[in-house]
C-alpha cells in the first residue's frame, strides 16, 4: 500500500471518529461563536469603521490554541489508553505515515472550522472596498499557525494516555510560544532582547503575515515548527518499538538523525533571518514595499547616503513592534540602493557621542512616553527617529512624522506607521536635490528656459522702468553665465513690425499697453515672462524694485524645476484667540497648517495688499469672508500668471458651542468673480442619505418639557463621499477611499470656451438641498431623530476643477489701488492666463476646519485626515510632483465602512451568525449522508 494511501485512510478514519463525537461539534460551534462575538462585540467592528478583517486575525493566535488542543488531544492518547497503539507500532509501514495521516485529519478539520469565518470578509467586501491581499495572507498565516499548533498537540498527545492531560499540555506549550513574542513579556526586556523574543513568538510572526507581507523568514519559522514537532512525534512513537535495555546502531541513527534535523531547522531559520529582502507584499498597491519612484530616486545617488535609525532599547510596548517593521523597510532601501546606501541602527543610550551629535547638530531629542504596568507608572525618554544624510545635507524624521495613533470603539489604541516610504523618500529627495544644487537651481531644470521681456524702446519707457531695465540687465547676464546653457533672455519690442507682436500679445495673453499716469496719452509695454516648450509663467510686474528681481526670477524658475520644496500661500481667516478658545468666530485651521508645513514651505497671506508672495507656487484660500477688491485682484492675477488657486468656500458656516449649533451667513465676496469663470455656488446646503455620523446636540421633547442632549446620529449634512462620488479617474481623488464633507453647497458650472471642467466631488443621486436655518433634527418622545427629505432628489457637484486659459475678471474693470504703493501709476492687469492655470473650488467653509475634524474623530473614534489628504493631493497634482503623489497614493488609508443604521448593522451581524450555523449544519448533513451510504454499502457487502 502506498504512503499516500495509508495516510489518506488514517486521515479519513480520524475525521469519521471526530464527527461522530458530539464534543467535537461543540468545539466547532464554540470556536465559530467566540470568533464572531469577538469580531463584532469585543473589537466593535462597526464602531471601528474600517473595512478590513484585521480584528478576526488579531485574535487567531489565541483562539487557535484551544481549538488545536481539542482537535489533537485524543489522537494518540486515546490510542495509548485503549491499547490500539501497539497495533500501529507493529505495522510494517513506517510510523511517520500514521503521524502524517493524523496531522492531515486535524489540519482538514481546522480548515473546515476556518471556513465558518469566511462570510466575514465576504460581507465586508460587499459593503466596502476590501483589500483581499491581507485577507488571503491572514488565512494563510492562520493555516500555518494552526498547523504548528496541531503538530505540537500531536507530539504532546503521543506522550500521555490521558486526553485531558494532552489538552492541558498542548495549551501550555502553545501558550508559552505565544507569550514569548507578546508585549506582556517583551516589555520586561530591552529592545534587542525583546526583538529576539518576538522572533521566537508565534503571535508576533503572525502579525507580519496577516498585514499582507509574506516573509520567507516567517513562513520558514512556521514550517520549521511543523516539521520539528512532527519529527519529534515520529521519534517518540518510534522509541516505543525499541527494547528497553538494548542499544543498537538503528537507535543511534535515529537519535543522530533527529538531532541533525532539529539543528538544521534552527540553523536554516538563523541564516534566513539575515536575508530581509525575501518577502512578497500582497497588499493592493504593495503598501509595504518601496515603489518604482523611490528606486528611481535612489538610482540618482552619486555619493553615499546614510540612513540611521535611532531606536531606544526600552520604549513603549505599543511602539516596540513598529521598530522591526521600520528597520525592514530601511533595509529595503539599502538593498535597492546597493553600495550607495548605508544603513545604521543605534541605541543612543549605548552611544552617548552619537546622542550628543543628534541633539546638537541634528536637533533631535528623545520623546517622553508614559509606560505603565500593573505595579507602577513610569516616564521613558524613548528614541524613535530616523536621520537621512547626504553630503553636508541632512533631514530628520521624528515620532510625530512616522507614527499614526488611532482609537476606535472600546478597544486599545492602535499605533502604527503612518506612511514610512513617503516620509523617507521625501527626506531623501530633499537632501539629494539640496546637495546637488548647492543653491544653484539650474541643474534641476527639465529643459532650457528663456526669459522674454516684452518692453518698449527706452525712449517710450518712463524713468522708473528705464532705470529698472538697466539694473536687471547685469543680473540677467550673471544668471546666463551660471546656467550652463539652460537659461537665456531676450527683449522684444511689441511695437516693432507694425505692432504685430503687440496684437499677438493682446490676443494670446490679454496684455495691454500701459500708461505712466492717468491723463497721459503716451503708451508703453513692459511685461516679463519665462517660457519653455511646455509652459509660460508670467512674472509679477506690480513692483519694479531691482533689489527684488533676483528673488522674483528664482521663484519663477522654480516653477520649471524639480526637487525644490514648494511654497504654498495659504489664506485663512484671521484667528481671534480669545473667541477661538470658546469656539466662536471664524473657523480655525491649525491642523491644515500643520499638514501643509510637513511637506511644503508655507506663507500665510491676508490678501488685503492686493498681492500674493512672489515665491508662492500655489495659492489656497480657505473660508474667505467678505474679500475686498484688492484681495480679489490678488487671487485673479495669481491665476493669470499661470498659478493654481484652490478655493474652499460656501455661503454658510457652522458654529458649534455650548451644546448648540448655529448656521451663520458667511459671505465670501467671491460670487461675482466666480461667476466670471462660469461658477455659481448655491445659497443652500446639500443633504445626502449617504452620510456619516455626527455628535449633534438634539432638542428632545418629552411631554411639555424640552431637553438638549448630544447624540450620535446619521447626519445628512455630513456627506459621505466614496467612488464614484470621488472621481476615480482624477489624481486628486483616485486614491481616497472616503471623504466626509460637512455643510457643503451645490456648485453649478457653465465654463467659458477654452476651459476644461472636471468634477472632483459629487453627492449621491438621492441627495437634496435645503435652505432651512435649523440644521438639527427634533426628537419627539424618544423617537429616532430624522430629517425630512425633499421630494426632488438629484446628484450635486461639491468640488470642481477648471483648467485652461482664463480671462481676467479685471480685464474690463479698473484695478484697485495698492496701499502705500508709490508705483501705482504703472500698475498693470494681466488679462489672459497661460494654459497651466488651474482653479479648484470646494464648496464648503468648514470641512477642513479643526472643529469639523474633531467632530468626525469623536464620531468615528479614529484620527480623520480625509480633507487634509484631499488638499495635499491637490497640491501635489497642481505642482506636478508626480513621484510623491504616486507614493502618497500607496499610503495606509483606512477603507471605511459605508454609513449604516443600527438595524442594518444588526442584520449584518445576525447574517454572519446564521451563515456560520448553516455551515455547521451543512457539515452535519454531509457527515450523516456519508454515514448512511457507508452503512448501506456495509449491509450490501453482507448480503443483508
Amino acid at each position: 500500500m502506498s504512503t499516500s494511501s495509508i495516510s489518506r485512510r488514517v486521515a479519513q478514519k480520524e475525521m469519521r471518529l471526530f464527527f461522530g463525537s458530539p464534543v467535537a461539534w461543540l468545539f466547532l460551534a464554540v470556536f465559530a461563536a467566540v470568533t464572531l462575538f469577538i469580531f463584532f462585540w469585543v473589537e466593535s467592528w462597526f464602531a471601528r469603521n474600517i473595512a478590513d478583517v484585521r480584528p478576526l486575525f488579531e485574535w487567531m493566535p489565541l483562539l487557535l490554541i484551544p481549538l488545536s488542543a481539542a482537535l489533537t488531544m485524543r489522537m494518540w492518547s486515546e490510542e495509548r489508553r485503549t491499547g490500539t497503539l501497539e497495533h500501529v507500532l507493529i505495522q510494517p509501514a513506517g510510523i511517520w505515515r500514521f503521524v502524517l495521516g493524523k496531522f492531515w485529519a486535524c489540519f482538514s478539520l481546522l480548515l473546515l472550522a476556518l471556513l465558518a469565518t469566511l462570510p466575514l470578509p465576504v460581507t465586508a467586501s460587499l459593503m466596502a472596498d476590501l483589500d483581499w491581499g491581507p485577507v488571503a495572507a491572514g488565512y494563510l498565516a492562520t493555516a500555518l499557525l494552526g498547523a504548528a499548533y496541531l503538530s505540537i498537540g500531536l507530539f504532546v498527545s503521543s506522550r500521555t494516555d490521558n486526553p485531558i492531560v494532552s489538552l492541558i499540555g498542548t495549551v501550555a506549550v502553545c501558550g508559552l510560544l505565544y507569550l514569548l513574542g507578546s508585549s506582556t513579556l517583551t516589555g520586561f526586556f530591552d529592545d534587542r532582547s525583546g526583538e529576539l523574543l518576538r522572533l521566537l513568538g508565534t503571535g508576533s510572526r503572525f502579525e507580519s503575515i496577516s498585514r499582507g507581507v509574506l516573509d520567507l523568514r516567517d513562513l520558514a519559522w512556521y514550517l520549521g515548527l511543523v516539521a520539528g514537532f512532527l519529527a519529534l512525534n515520529v521519534y517518540s512513537l518510534e522509541r516505543e518499538r525499541w527494547a528497553r535495555d538494548v542499544r543498537t546502531a538503528r537507535q543511534r541513527r535515529w537519535r543522530v538523525g533527529i538531532v541533525l534535523l532539529l539543528a538544521n531547522l534552527v540553523l536554516a531559520n538563523v541564516w534566513l533571518q539575515r536575508l530581509p529582502g525575501l518577502r512578497l507584499d500582497v497588499t493592493e498597491g504593495r503598501l509595504y514595499s518601496i515603489s518604482a519612484p523611490t528606486r528611481n530616486l535612489l538610482a540618482q545617488l552619486e555619493e553615499p547616503l546614510l540612513i540611521r535609525g535611532y531606536f531606544s532599547a526600552r520604549t513603549h510596548p505599543l511602539l516596540a513592534p513598529l521598530v522591526p517593521q521600520l528597520r525592514d523597510l530601511i533595509e529595503e532601501y539599502a538593498i535597492a540602493g546597493g553600495e550607495r546606501v548605508r544603513v545604521e541602527f543605534i541605541d543612543p543610550a549605548e552611544h552617548p557621542e552619537l546622542e550628543q551629535e543628534a541633539n546638537e547638530r541634528y536637533q533631535m531629542n528623545a520623546t517622553p512616553l508614559q509606560v505603565a504596568d500593573r505595579y507602577q507608572s513610569a516616564l521613558v525618554n524613548a528614541w524613535f527617529h530616523v536621520l537621512v544624510s547626504y553630503g553636508d545635507e541632512f533631514a530628520t524624521l521624528g515620532f510625530s512624522d512616522l507614527i499614526d495613533v488611532r482609537t476606535a470603539g472600546n478597544t486599545e489604541a492602535e499605533v502604527r506607521l503612518r506612511n514610512p516610504e513617503f516620509d523617507l523618500t521625501r527626506a531623501i529627495r530633499d537632501v539629494l536635490f539640496s546637495y546637488q544644487l548647492g543653491g544653484n537651481l539650474f541643474p534641476s531644470l527639465r529643459q532650457p528656459v528663456e526669459l522674454v521681456a516684452y518692453a518698449s524702446d527706452d525712449a517710450l519707457l518712463p524713468d522708473l522702468l528705464r532705470n529698472y531695465k538697466s539694473a536687471i540687465l547685469p543680473q540677467l547676464e550673471q544668471k546666463v553665465a551660471q546656467s550652463g546653457g539652460l537659461f537665456s533672455y531676450r527683449f522684444v519690442e511689441p511695437e516693432a513690425n507694425g505692432g504685430e507682436v503687440a496684437r499677438k500679445l493682446g490676443e494670446d495673453w490679454g496684455f495691454r499697453p500701459m500708461i505712466s499716469a492717468l491723463g497721459e496719452e503716451q503708451e508703453f509695454w513692459f511685461y516679463l515672462t519665462l517660457e519653455d516648450d511646455h509652459q509660460v509663467v508670467q512674472l509679477p510686474t506690480e513692483e519694479f524694485d531691482p533689489a527684488d528681481f533676483a528673488t522674483m526670477l528664482d521663484a519663477g524658475l522654480k516653477r520649471f524645476a524639480s526637487g525644490f520644496t514648494r511654497t504654498v500661500a495659504l489664506a485663512v481667516p484671521e484667528l481671534n484667540e480669545q473667541m477661538a478658545r470658546y469656539h466662536l468666530g471664524a473657523p480655525t485651521f491649525s491642523n491644515l497648517e500643520q499638514a501643509i508645513t510637513r511637506d511644503y514651505s508655507i506663507r500665510l497671506e491676508q490678501l488685503e495688499d492686493g498681492r500674493v508672495d512672489p515665491a508662492a507656487d500655489i495659492l489656497a484660500v480657505v473660508a474667505p469672508r467678505e474679500l475686498d477688491s484688492a484681495a480679489l485682484f490678488a487671487i485673479d492675477q495669481f491665476l493669470m500668471r499661470g498659478g493654481t488657486v484652490i478655493l474652499a468656500t460656501s455661503p454658510f458656516s457652522v458654529e458649534l458651542t455650548a451644546g448648540q449649533m448655529r448656521l451663520l451667513d458667511y459671505p465670501s465676496g467671491l460670487d461675482d468673480w466666480l461667476a466670471g469663470h462660469g461658477i455659481s455656488i448655491g445659497k443652500s446646503l446639500v443633504l445626502d442619505p449617504q452620510s456619516a455620523t455626527f455628535p449633534a446636540p438634539i432638542l428632545r421633547k418629552v411631554g411639555d418639557y424640552e431637553f438638549r442632549d448630544v447624540q450620535m446620529i446619521d447626519y445628512p449634512y455630513f456627506i459621505d463621499l466614496r467612488p464614484p462620488g470621488l472621481n476615480p479617474e482624477h489624481p486628486v481623488t483616485a486614491n481616497l477611499p472616503q471623504l466626509t464633507m460637512g455643510w457643503a453647497s451645490p456648485i453649478s458650472v457653465d465654463p467659458p470656451h477654452g476651459l476644461r471642467l472636471t468634477s472632483l466631488l459629487q453627492s449621491s443621486a438621492t441627495a437634496w438641498t435645503s435652505t432651512e436655518r435649523d440644521i438639527l433634527p427634533r426628537q419627539e418622545d424618544g423617537a429616532t431623530p430624522v430629517f425630512t427629505p425633499a421630494t426632488e432628489r438629484q446628484q450635486f457637484r461639491l468640488g470642481v476643477a477648471l483648467e485652461g486659459r482664463f480671462s481676467s475678471w479685471f480685464a474690463e474693470r479698473k484695478p484697485p489701488p495698492l496701499a502705500n504703493d508709490a508705483t501705482a501709476e504703472v500698475r498693470t492687469v494681466l488679462e489672459r492666463s497661460p494654459e497651466s492655470a488651474r482653479l479648484i473650488v470646494l464648496a464648503s467653509n468648514d470641512f477642513m476646519d479643526d472643529q469639523m475634524l474633531n467632530a468626525v474623530v469623536a464620531a468615528a473614534g479614529t484620527q480623520y485626515l480625509g480633507p487634509l489628504e484631499l488638499l495635499l493631493n491637490t497640491l501635489e497634482w497642481s505642482l506636478q510632483d508626480e513621484s510623491l503623489l504616486q507614493i502618497r497614493s500607496r499610503a495606509h488609508f483606512n477603507r471605511t465602512l459605508p454609513p449604516m443604521s443600527r438595524e442594518a448593522q444588526q442584520f449584518v451581524e445576525y447574517l454572519n451568525y446564521g451563515l456560520a450555523v448553516a455551515w455547521l449544519l451543512l457539515l452535519a448533513a454531509v457527515h450523516w449522508l456519508r454515514t448512511l451510504l457507508r452503512k448501506r454499502h456495509y449491509r450490501r457487502s453482507l448480503g443483508l
